[in-house]
């Protein structure tokens, strides 16, 4: 289908003062939604410049989050650049930071004052604990928030060292929750004609993402545990062992349960009093694993994953990133864009997962900018 509608933040300014992952996430996203993005770094950079891995001296992962926005260079301590940042407000509809708290005020640039001075000015901060309670104006990292907020408590296998999920979730949370507070804020404006202020902490976010946890708590009285892959409420709902490998099932009601076990020619597990429903089967979690697994072990994983796919049963295999790169339904979905960097070449990086009906969804983004690259276009605006 050809492309005719404009993306629908198309025509917004956002205003990114925001540095490392949490803010400049929430910012990618509202570039990709069609948002113009004019990164205020400081002289020296976001931090996230010097992170790797590196192509070319280029951090990928610098570029990864920082696509298709403008950089301009502003020591927020100095008059002049406060003044020239305000000029960028009056033109501005989203201002994200993620500092921590106390620190826009220090630089008389809190909420209070930019919204008496920019009253259409929607104001969004990311930080680690928001800006009220106890810890406000501690610092915070992605592991810290991640330790603090429940995930790890629940993540590895039992018995085993506090683990970190594999990604960082503490920041992209916060950033995604941050980018859908905006999206919010935009609808509410063109009711009211004022911004509002946004502020999200990261802490919260990994509470608000424990769908499960908190449930089991409140209805048990007993702390949940890390309970490896499965799920601790759903069975079978786990990963399996296979003649080669492992492979993931979902079976997530009785009637794919029976498909499974009709797949797996293993009809008796079906009519066991142990597994005659869900609740019974998380009962019997590791009894039933082990039932499922005598019988796969005995083939390849491929030969299981063509047979239950047939069967209409939920499964997967468990791919590296590699796997997943070469992933015909992650090349369809368009999935892996390419940046053209003018140092680092051609990189590959994660499209946009938002596909919009007549919205434009191109193979390839602009490159992350050079610090201060685009100053005098932008200055020449004010």
């Amino acid at each position: 289908m050809t492309a005719t509608t404009p993306a629908p933040l198309s025509g917004i300014t956002v205003i990114d003062l925001s540095r490392i992952l949490a803010g400049p996430y929430c910012t990618m996203v509202l570039a990709e939604l069609g948002a113009r993005v004019i990164k205020v770094e400081n002289p020296d950079g976001d931090d996230a410049r010097r992170i790797g891995p590196f192509i070319e001296d280029r951090s990928a992962y610098f570029m990864s989050l920082n696509r298709g926005k403008e950089s301009i260079a502003l020591d927020l301590r100095d008059e002049k650049n406060r003044d020239l940042l305000h000029k960028l407000l009056e033109k501005a509809d989203v201002l994200v930071e993620n500092f921590r708290p106390g620190t826009m005020e220090k630089l008389g640039l809190g909420w209070e004052t930019l919204h008496s001075r920019h009253p259409r000015l929607i104001y969004a901060a990311a930080s680690g604990f928001g800006h009220s309670g106890p810890y406000s104006e501690r610092a915070a990292y992605d592991m810290v928030v991640q330790a603090m907020g429940g995930i790890m408590s629940l993540t590895g296998h039992p018995g085993g060292p506090p683990t970190r999920v594999g990604t960082s979730i503490g920041d992209i949370a916060a950033g995604l929750f941050t980018a859908t507070g905006v999206n919010a804020a935009l609808y509410q404006r063109e009711s009211t004609g004022r911004g509002v202020k946004i502020d999200v902490a990261m802490l919260d976010c990994q509470l608000a993402i424990l769908e499960n946890a908190l449930a089991r708590l409140a209805t048990s009285g007993e702390v949940p545990g890390p309970l490896g892959a499965r799920h601790p409420s759903i069975t079978p709902f786990d990963a399996f062992a296979t003649g080669d490998g492992h492979l993931v099932i979902a079976a997530g009601n009785d009637k794919l349960f029976e498909r499974l076990c009709q797949a797996l020619k293993r009809m008796d597990l079906a009519g066991n009093d142990l597994f005659a429903d869900n609740h019974l089967r998380t009962r019997h979690a590791k009894a039933l694993k082990d039932e499922l697994e005598s019988v796969l072990v005995v083939k390849p994983t491929t030969h299981w994953l063509t047979l239950l796919e047939a069967a209409g049963v939920p499964c997967g295999p468990i791919n590296n990133m590699a796997q997943v790169m070469d992933d015909p339904q992650i090349a369809a979905r368009n999935m892996v864009v390419t940046c053209k960097d003018p140092v680092a070449g051609n990189v590959p990086m994660s499209g946009n997962p938002i596909k919009i009906s007549g919205v434009a969804d191109p193979t390839s983004r602009q490159p992350a900018p050079e610090l201060d690259r685009d100053r005098k276009r932008i200055l020449s605006e004010l």
